[in-house]
């Protein structure tokens, strides 16, 4: 019976991780089209939390069985993706690209406009696929009573998503006062790190992975790793600071002050 049941759960995974790529890509293609009528490449970043709210939405639509894990998992999933996505579409729309996507535009013409459905939008649904991998292994797991590392992991997604929450309210009231214009955010959460929304995103993914090895996914660690990756090496920290100190006066000097990930204590930059 053990055996029956490992074999339907697995199953039930394959289903959903099959269900959930098809899902990502329609998704991803109905954002190219918006993005081709805009002409703005950067509604892909508003697509992106919303991704795992799809995901999560799949999952339980397709699940047989879904105890408070999967319940849990789902809703942490949604607040977050929902929450992000209202914020970049208030922040985003009914401005011009993103200088990061004008960038990519400008090496990629002629014929942007279709490169950057592969580019863009289908290569961001191939990293939400594996990144949501600890959401669909989790929907789809025996249902089983919540326990302390379910309880850990999410403490951990709650400070993540204070961090992001709060790190990018206390920015958009910074930026909205014209005072502060050219200056340097470095009040509240940006005095302990220079980017408390990323490592509020790193916060939130590690504490979802821990749900998810409570409910048997220890191997979906490809997912939290790769996220980790994303924001301190390739699209987050080190793309957003590779040119910010000559655009923002003061910026050498808050790198010299405050940590760049990670919170802690204020430096002398003397």
């Amino acid at each position: 019976m053990p055996h029956h049941d490992a074999m339907d759960e697995l199953n039930s995974l394959q289903l959903v991780m099959a269900w959930v790529g098809i899902s990502l890509a329609v998704w991803a293609f109905a954002w190219w089209l918006l993005s081709v009528a805009l002409s703005d490449v950067g509604v892909v970043d508003i697509s992106w939390g919303l991704m795992y709210v799809v995901t999560a939405g799949v999952g339980l639509g397709l699940s047989e069985r879904v105890g408070p894990r999967a319940y849990l998992i789902a809703t942490i999933t949604a607040l977050w993706g929902l929450r992000l996505g209202v914020y970049l579409a208030k922040r985003n729309l009914g401005h011009e690209e993103d200088r990061r996507y004008a960038s990519m535009r400008a090496r990629n013409n002629p014929g942007f406009w279709w490169k950057s459905l592969f580019m863009v939008f289908i290569l961001q649904a191939g990293i939400a696929w594996i990144i949501s991998l600890p959401i669909q292994v989790t929907i789809t797991a025996e249902s089983s009573p919540l326990n302390w590392l379910d309880y850990v992991g999410l403490a951990l997604w709650a400070v993540g998503l204070f961090f992001e929450a709060v790190g990018d309210w206390q920015l958009a009231r910074f930026k909205a006062d014209p005072a502060q214009q050219g200056q340097v955010m470095d009040r509240g959460l940006w005095r302990y790190t220079r980017h408390p929304n990323y490592f509020g995103d790193f916060c939130v993914w590690w504490g979802i992975y821990l749900i998810s090895a409570s409910a048997g996914g220890l191997w979906t660690v490809v997912s939290p790793v790769l996220m980790s990756v994303l924001l301190l090496r390739v699209s987050g920290v080190t793309m957003l600071e590779k040119d910010i100190a000559e655009r923002r006066p003061g910026y050498s000097d808050y790198i010299k002050r405050t940590n760049a990930f990670f919170p802690g204590p204020r430096r002398s930059s003397g």
